[in-house]
């Protein structure tokens, strides 16, 4: 017997294997391209890092495609390990795993609630020691990697990102190299809670460029949120990395005598 097509039923069972056939299809598409999303992302995430150590410019790695980009990790990594806020040790981290910001995400609900925190360290053959950030911007997550030069507390580099800030404004923690620039060679006071600061109006500068006081930057004109939303992510994990650095470093913070 032939279904009417104008019947009720009809209509459930067409739009039923239309919506399966739709789901079916959708989630084989979505399995296929989870190798080369996680690939990706992988691979821009340890960009971040590295262009933070200096090993390269973002853009240069990006041209460099994802396997040679893990390739250059795996040759330059000395070895990677979670931390407590006390400083000691937890796990080592493996070479195919790296911490994107979700895992960030979750550390920092970590970090901020006092207490189970396993945030990572990475430490390349050459002594250049690499850490992450992660907070909130003005309309999304904002992070990044900061750089240690070896047994000190002096930055050698720095990179951000961010999910959603505003062009022009916000975006440059990511699009702006100048800002990013401004890290480098300033030091981060693990005695104190503001371990860095980003500083609106500018922070005073020698005839070289570098602040006057070491662990503070100028903050992004017009981007008052974004800075803000930094300057708290920086002060936050690098708060939480202190106990480490100290035990590690045993060093002071440098002073204009120095």
């Amino acid at each position: 017997m032939d279904m009417n097509t104008n019947s009720n039923t009809y209509t459930i069972i067409y739009t039923t294997i239309i919506v399966t056939l739709v789901a079916a299809i959708l989630a084989f598409v979505s399995q296929s391209l989870k190798a080369k999303q996680e690939a990706n992302e992988k691979a821009d995430t340890i960009s971040q890092m590295m262009t933070a150590a200096q090993f390269a410019t973002k853009a240069d790695l990006q041209k460099m495609g994802n396997t040679a980009v893990l390739a250059k990790y795996a040759e330059e990594i000395g070895e990677a390990f979670t931390v407590g806020t006390d400083g000691k040790k937890i796990s080592d981290i493996k070479l195919d795993e790296v911490f994107s910001p979700k895992k960030l995400k979750a550390q920092n609900y970590n970090i901020k609630g006092g207490s189970g925190a396993e945030i990572p360290v990475f430490i390349f053959k050459n002594g250049v020691t690499v850490v992450p950030v992660y907070g909130a911007g003005l309309w999304g997550p904002v992070w990044g990697y900061i750089a240690f030069e070896p047994s000190s507390n002096t930055i050698k580099g720095a990179y951000f990102d961010h999910e959603s800030e505003t062009a022009g404004l916000g975006a440059k923690i990511k699009d702006d190299p100048e800002f990013q620039a401004e890290f480098n060679g300033e030091n981060a006071d693990f005695s104190t809670a503001n371990v860095f600061d980003i500083v609106k109006g500018g922070a005073p500068r020698n005839a070289d460029g570098t602040s006057v006081i070491d662990n503070k930057i100028d903050a992004i004109t017009g981007a008052t949120m974004t800075s803000n939303g930094l300057d708290a992510a920086i002060d936050t994990w690098l708060g939480a990395y202190a106990a480490y650095f100290k035990g590690v470093n045993n060093v002071e913070p440098k002073t204009e005598e120095d």
